[in-house]
């Protein structure tokens, strides 16, 4: 079957003047549809559903997508723990001290053995990962050495010059410095430890240093590695002191509960869960595990801009597009999305990238996201990949919903990225960009119509209408409204034949669930086509691409789980204007013609899964025999289903029961048998054996048990 190009037109401007490689694109075959549903398949986001055929999984991809970014929009301002950024240097009150210790956790930590620690060798460099509770823990380690007051010491000074800064007339026992500065040009080293202990037994005090993960703290520096409690633990021995243990014990039980624990959690989160548990309002139990998720989301996107922190926001947006995707890729495309945000407001901004100096670790954390290995499915078969995913996968349409709505600014470096995606000769690219408008649709659906989709519709890249057909087919998948109304409309317009392109085939693909709407665009378009043809001598490439490409949609549709209303509808048109019969047996041919991995052929085989199916099928097959357009086309779809049928039992048998109703007279079954007599074999073969069987089953049924047995 060939493919079929969506229409072209010189004199349509590329939608993004940046990608010149693109317009080569332009006289390229596009995507068979076949192809084009099977990357929708295989690439799509898994929130998205998978076997998609045109059905809207409103309660799966719903929930996971349209709950996300339209239920999660309660306002809630939580003041998430702890102590702002702001402090510099100073006593901590008692007061906050003795709060902390109500509320710390140390159940299934090293708190013990580090408090140990501490009391032998006065100071501690306290190692973890960013929203842990490390401050809090150096803070219940002075706490419960009784070393108070504690004085909080300034992070910005140098490791060198610490020593030097705790002065003796500190009255201080306890001397806490979070978060400590270190770099390549200011390290931590061993003797910068050696002089601080010395200093603090002088002092008769102790001293704890909380630190995040560097590779500039000298191999000889003994790190006390700080794990928090699991957020299930923290949880169990907080509520209970908030409220009665019965009543604690019925809120632990709520799903909501089991699912906000389901998910990786910061104990800053799980902290103010037990304060809004405490509160037993169920409605705002159950909304705070998303409320938190957008509160992060918020947090990543509302810190001031640095350039090392606009390439990872570039980095979050590229995961939250290709999330499960191969770590490389995600990365790759994130720093050509940095190179289009450094460049917003100033186009002369070409300073280089950073090769190197992104730690996939820290990245990867600071996105609260993993790393993993899978295989990844590739034009050339399954690889192995190193991926990466978000630990929420809800948290990817909200950081879209976040970028597009909240930070306006950033949409044409955004739009600019899309673009690029968009005609990426990698189908797995193209799918989530895709995807990503489809997010946006769902969100606002107007801008991201005039701005993305109906630019790609009317490109000239073929790659990008077909971007556009399945952004439009994944945004109607999650429930973003008016879809079916748009592409009903692109598929009849009469003006506009690259636009109508693309909305023939999103009908193929989205109209399974409303076949006879569905077909009845089709016919209208096909009816257009026909008298266009009937007034004019020569019409132009694009209506021509139209007209090859409205049997494909019906084809999607006959082979779709739709196929039985399909018919139904289909049938009737047999006996209407030339141009529906014309595209009925067209459309019922293309089907015919269809192979895939299966041994039955699918057109074939719904007569087996759907027998009512049967009569519809062996109907359009003798009229497609019988006409002199059509002929040829059904004699070959024939002659592979019987070569399929050698190969396969039950095919032979779904022939042997589907032929003898294909015959109506004594002319069908003359040409019947004299195709089962003259069919060759693959590649010129002698005649499958399983035809002569065949030919015996037009003159009388043949049990399935003797035609499974010959076979």
């Amino acid at each position: 079957m060939s493919e079929q190009a969506p229409p072209t037109d010189p004199e349509v401007p590329s939608a993004a003047p940046a990608e010149d490689k693109a317009a080569g694109e332009a006289e390229q075959p596009a995507q068979e549809p076949w192809a084009a549903r099977r990357d929708l398949d295989e690439h799509a986001p898994s929130s998205m559903g998978v076997g998609f055929r045109g059905t809207n999984h409103g309660v799966t991809a719903q929930r996971i997508i349209g709950d996300i970014i339209t239920g999660g929009k309660t306002e809630h301002h939580y003041n998430f723990g702890g102590f702002g950024g702001g402090q510099v240097s100073g006593e901590i009150p008692a007061r906050t001290l003795d709060r902390l210790a109500e509320d710390f956790v140390s159940e299934g930590t090293l708190f013990p053995e580090l408090l140990e620690r501490l009391r032998e060798e006065r100071v501690i460099v306290l190692s973890g990962d960013p929203f842990t509770g490390r401050r809090t823990a150096a803070l219940m380690l002075l706490h419960h050495l009784g070393a108070t007051p504690v004085r909080a010491l300034d992070r910005n000074v140098p490791p060198g010059e610490l020593s030097m800064r705790l002065t003796s007339g500190d009255e201080a026992v306890g001397q806490v410095l979070c978060d400590l500065d270190i770099s390549r040009e200011q390290p931590l080293r061993e003797a910068h430890m050696l002089a601080l202990r010395e200093r603090m037994r002088e002092r008769n005090a102790y001293l704890v240093i909380t630190t995040g993960r560097s590779p500039y703290v000298e191999d000889t520096v003994a790190l006390a590695s700080w794990r928090p409690p699991e957020p299930a633990t923290v949880v169990e021995a907080l509520l209970p002191k908030k409220t009665d243990p019965a009543h604690a014990r019925r809120l632990l039980a709520l799903p909501a509960v089991a699912e906000f624990l389901s998910y990786e959690r910061q104990i800053r989160e799980v902290v103010r869960y037990v304060a809004v548990l405490a509160e037993g309002d169920e409605k705002r139990i159950a909304q705070y595990s998303l409320t938190t998720l957008e509160q992060q989301v918020q947090e990543w996107f509302e810190e001031a801009e640095t350039p090392v922190q606009l390439r990872e926001k570039a980095f979050l947006i590229a995961l939250a597009a290709f999330d499960h995707g191969p770590y490389a890729l995600t990365a790759e495309l994130g720093d050509t999305l940095y190179t289009a945000l450094r460049s917003t407001g100033d186009d002369q901004y070409q300073k280089p990238i950073p090769v190197f100096g992104t730690h996939i670790g820290k990245r990867l954390q600071n996105a609260r996201a993993r790393r993993y290995t899978a295989d990844e499915t590739t034009e050339w078969g399954s690889v192995s990949q190193v991926k990466a995913a978000f630990h929420d996968e809800r948290v990817a349409p909200v950081v879209l919903r976040e970028v597009w709505t909240g930070h306006p600014a950033a949409r044409p470096a955004l739009i600019k990225w899309l673009d690029a995606l968009s005609v990426d000769g990698r189908p797995f690219v193209r799918t989530r960009a895709a995807a990503a408008v489809a997010v946006l649709s769902y969100t606002d659906l107007p801008s991201a119509m005039a701005l993305i989709v109906e630019r790609w519709a009317g490109a000239r890249e073929s790659r990008r209408q077909l971007t556009a057909v399945s952004a439009l087919t994944l945004a109607h998948r999650i429930g973003a409204p008016n879809i079916p109304r748009i592409v009903d409309v692109w598929s009849t317009d009469h003006q506009d034949p690259k636009r109508c392109w693309v909305g023939v085939r999103a009908l193929g693909l989205i109209g399974p669930e409303r076949p006879a709407a569905a077909l009845a665009a089709l016919q209208a378009q096909a009816r257009h086509q026909y008298d266009k043809q009937a007034k004019q001598s020569r019409i132009g490439v694009g209506d021509q691409q139209v007209t090859a490409e409205l049997p494909q949609s019906v084809a999607l549709l006959l082979l779709s789980p739709a196929a039985e209303t399909t018919l139904g509808a289909l049938l009737p048109s047999l006996d209407g204007h030339p141009s529906a019969r014309a595209l009925a047996l067209d459309g019922f041919l293309t089907a015919c013609e269809r192979s895939d991995e299966t041994s039955c052929p699918p057109m074939l085989n719904r007569t087996l899964t759907a027998p009512s199916t049967s009569a519809s099928v062996s109907l359009l097959l003798r009229l497609a025999l019988n006409d002199r357009t059509t002929n040829d086309r059904a004699e070959n779809a024939l002659r592979g289903w019987v070569r399929a049928a050698d190969a396969d039992p039950g095919t032979a048998q779904a022939l042997a029961d589907l032929l003898p109703a294909v015959i109506a007279g004594p002319r069908d079954a003359a040409r019947l048998d004299h195709l089962l007599e003259t069919v060759q074999g693959p590649d010129g073969q002698p005649r499958p054996a399983v035809s002569k069987r065949l030919r015996a089953a037009l003159v009388r049924p043949v049990p399935r048990a003797q035609v499974l047995q010959e076979a």
